[in-house]
């Protein structure tokens, strides 16, 4: 006679809905105008880590929803044009994605190598929107003061991903 196998069932709820409201807090405090010792906060995209590890958490019709509402959230705090982010973001997401059956199960160096590919090629396409859009470049600096801490917060993708993998096996 076999054992029950308990299933540990993880819904939308627990791998949308929450990182969703922890990135957008997160975003809230950081556009804050503090500055401590002179220096500001940095102001990473926070949602370009769900982008990044959703697909591979399990591919979801909720998921692109909620970048997209996050991408215009994000367009409101940093006064961008308004669907640039919500642009950015699914295409992250579109190209992890269709890398989804390479990357499953890869160590973590080669995620942060997908993820800093990733994030480089989403602010290269911001960047020449934005350059387009009001008809002059913006400053690379500025650009990198918002590269390099999104690029910092890879751990925080790292252990959605660590998290959420097997959450439910149902799906493997």
């Amino acid at each position: 006679m076999r054992r029950p196998v308990a299933v540990r069932v993880v819904g939308p709820l627990q791998w949308i809905v929450y990182p969703s409201l922890l990135a957008i807090l997160a975003t809230l405090i950081l556009a804050t105008p503090v500055t401590l010792f002179g220096l500001s906060l940095p102001e990473p995209v926070i949602p370009m880590v769900l982008a990044f590890a959703w697909p591979l958490i399990r591919p979801s019709i909720l998921a692109p929803l909620a970048l997209f509402v996050l991408g215009l959230m994000l367009d409101l705090l940093l006064y961008t044009p308004q669907g640039l982010w919500g642009l950015v973001l699914l295409c992250i997401y579109a190209a992890i994605l269709l890398a989804r059956n390479f990357l499953i199960g890869q160590e973590t160096r080669v995620l942060f190598v997908w993820y800093t590919v990733a994030v480089l090629g989403a602010f290269f396409l911001a960047y020449v929107i934005v350059t387009i859009d009001a008809k002059r470049a913006p400053s690379l600096l500025a650009l990198l003061g918002q590269v390099v801490p999104t690029l910092l917060i890879f751990p925080l993708a790292d252990r959605l991903i660590q998290r959420f993998d097997d959450g439910d096996v149902r799906f493997r």
